[in-house]
């Protein structure tokens, strides 16, 4: 009998389950990534003009590909 078929059957009975993960883990995580995606939305989207929060066209230059990309009109 070859190595593998020794190694199948000796854990053939064995199967593995996940886990389960407790929302109060998941939770702050995902919060957290929300709050990026929409900060990430707000810089690409609106941070330009009357609605800036910074002086100067700096961050509307830098995401300018990215306004185009995701379908924002900005010029």
């Amino acid at each position: 009998m070859s190595t593998l078929l020794q190694h199948q059957a000796k854990f053939s009975g064995s199967i593995a389950t996940p886990a389960p993960i407790p929302l109060r883990e998941v939770m702050p995580w995902a919060l957290f990534g929300g709050l990026m995606m929409l900060l990430a939305i707000y810089f690409v989207g609106v941070e330009e003009g009357a609605l800036s929060v910074f002086a100067g066209s700096y961050v509307h230059e830098y995401v300018h590909d990215a306004r185009h990309l995701l379908g924002f009109p900005c010029h």
